[in-house]
């Protein structure tokens, strides 16, 4: 018999979701997004699938190789990643306050 741990209340990410990977770029190390939900310059984002888990934040993002500050939703942006993504991998904002929690 084997026994499983079901993730607590607590463990479960909070943060609203705001769009998925829809392509990976290996040799350049970057994301296509596509948005559901406003995404800005500065950010803190975080990668969840099936084999990937990790937080960074939003320092290069981009349209048609054209440099924003800002997508709104149903746009598809290109950003930067330090690790790889892939396809399906759901982006969650992480709130500015829950930042600030974690500084402290």
């Amino acid at each position: 018999m084997s026994w499983m741990r079901l993730p607590a209340e607590e463990d479960m990410p909070m943060e609203p979701c705001i769009g998925t990977v829809t392509h990976y770029y290996r040799r350049i190390g970057v994301a296509v997004l596509s948005l559901q939900h406003a995404l800005n310059d500065n950010d803190c984002v975080r990668f969840v699938g099936h084999t990937t888990e990790f937080t960074q934040k939003v320092w290069s993002m981009e349209v048609n190789h054209q440099k924003i500050h800002m997508a709104g939703p149903g746009a598809e942006v290109a950003i930067k990643v330090v690790h790889p993504v892939r396809r399906g991998d759901k982006v969650f904002l992480i709130p500015e306050r829950a930042l600030e929690v974690v500084e402290m």
